[in-house]
């Protein structure tokens, strides 16, 4: 209990510490990529010693920060963000629910920093976030998402939204897959019960996206999440059902009503 409250604390005053540094850091540094650094190196180390995780990295001989690359993970905690903002050393923007936009302080640094807000209930404004992703990686920027479009609850990597992969296939820009397992033990999804122990990553090599078709990003998508799917169980976890790659139009992560009544 008492480090529960301690992790909140520690969540909360953080990042109102941090989000007004990014804010000098960029004015005086002339560059949106510092604000990126502050959340890397200063904001994410805090919240992962706080919250007891140990985190053990593999396969970062396959980041290149000279490449504009497109980073894809499975999602199990919250606690994810400030593990990879560490483990992936680039500074990289996410793609994220809108509805993080309206967090204080995390809203604003998202927003502040340049990340990119996806508002999936909305087909024409997933499109435009898109293609403002795309915008970026063309100017040279990696961006980092998770295209299980919300948390496992039981550490299963769940199908993927296509969405992603129109923009890599549209971008021409290789995707790095990665999996993480141990976070949604450490943090639980929808829960501050926090657990420490090891959390492991595991970075895979890029795949080329100029061997796919302009339109294939059901092929594109299920050839990531297989890569993902096997780094899972390399690494203990539960993997995922490999038949069910990819997730209809406007639904998140497993839909079992929509499964049943298929």
């Amino acid at each position: 209990m008492l480090r529960n409250l301690l992790c909140i604390v520690v969540a909360v005053v953080a990042t109102a510490i941090f989000f007004p540094m990014t804010v000098v850091v960029a004015i005086v540094t002339l560059n949106p990529s510092a604000t990126v650094w502050v959340a890397r190196r200063l904001w994410s180390p805090v919240l992962i010693l706080t919250g007891g995780a140990k985190v053990v990295v593999t396969g970062q001989e396959n980041v290149d920060p000279n490449r504009p690359t497109i980073y894809v993970s499975n999602h199990q905690s919250t606690l994810d963000i400030p593990i990879h903002f560490v483990t992936v050393p680039v500074n990289f923007r996410y793609v994220a629910k809108h509805q993080l936009k309206y967090v204080p302080l995390i809203g604003w640094y998202l927003w502040f920093a340049g990340h990119i807000f996806v508002n999936r209930g909305r087909r024409d404004k997933a499109f435009a976030s898109l293609d403002a992703a795309a915008q970026k990686i063309r100017s040279g920027t990696s961006v980092f998402l998770y295209p299980e479009g919300t948390r496992s609850d039981d550490g299963r990597v769940l199908p993927f939204k296509k969405g992603p992969f129109a923009l890599a296939l549209k971008s021409r820009v290789p995707v790095v897959p990665i999996t993480i397992e141990g976070s949604g033990s450490v943090m639980p999804k929808n829960s501050w019960n926090i657990k420490p122990g090891p959390v492991f990553v595991k970075i895979g090599k890029p795949i080329d996206t100029t061997g796919f078709a302009e339109n294939d990003r059901e092929g594109l998508a299920r050839t990531v999440r297989d890569v993902i799917i096997q780094q899972s169980l390399e690494l203990g976890g539960k993997g995922g059902d490999p038949e069910r790659a990819t997730a209809a139009a406007g639904v998140e992560g497993d839909a079992p009503s929509l499964r049943n009544a298929s």
